[in-house]
């Protein structure tokens, strides 16, 4: 399996990651389910310091050329990602979570939800 990481510094952007979780919830989510190859997707985000982003897990690297196909993101923010990198899966570990299953979680899905130090990036990953 092959990891793709997107990253974007949303300074210089309009788009705010406030308003980029409309796009996941109205668009994207849905979007990216239908990808052939694409075992996952995860979008992060650091609203304090506007970095938005994800991180996408394939089959195979072949697979990888679709990272853009349904996005509409680059023609949201305004500007191509300010960083991508491309690598080969090591390992994983799947520990013992209270979630059976990893879709419909995160902060545009979950309604009342906002990130702070318990669920935001100070909680020390």
């Amino acid at each position: 399996m092959y990891v793709s990481i997107v990253m974007w510094d949303l300074k210089k952007s309009e788009a705010t990651v406030e308003s980029l979780r409309d796009y996941l919830r109205d668009y994207a989510v849905d979007a990216y389910s239908t990808l052939d190859g694409m075992r996952l997707k995860a979008w992060f985000s650091n609203a304090e310091r506007q970095v938005w982003g994800a991180v996408y897990l394939w089959d195979r690297p072949d697979q990888m050329q679709s990272l853009f196909s349904v996005s509409k993101a680059i023609e949201i923010i305004g500007y191509p990602p300010t960083s991508v990198g491309a690598f080969a899966l090591e390992a994983i570990a799947e520990g013992n979570s209270v979630h059976e299953t990893l879709t419909g979680l995160g902060l545009a899905l979950e309604s009342g939800l906002e990130a702070g130090p318990e669920t935001g990036p100070a909680a020390g990953v």
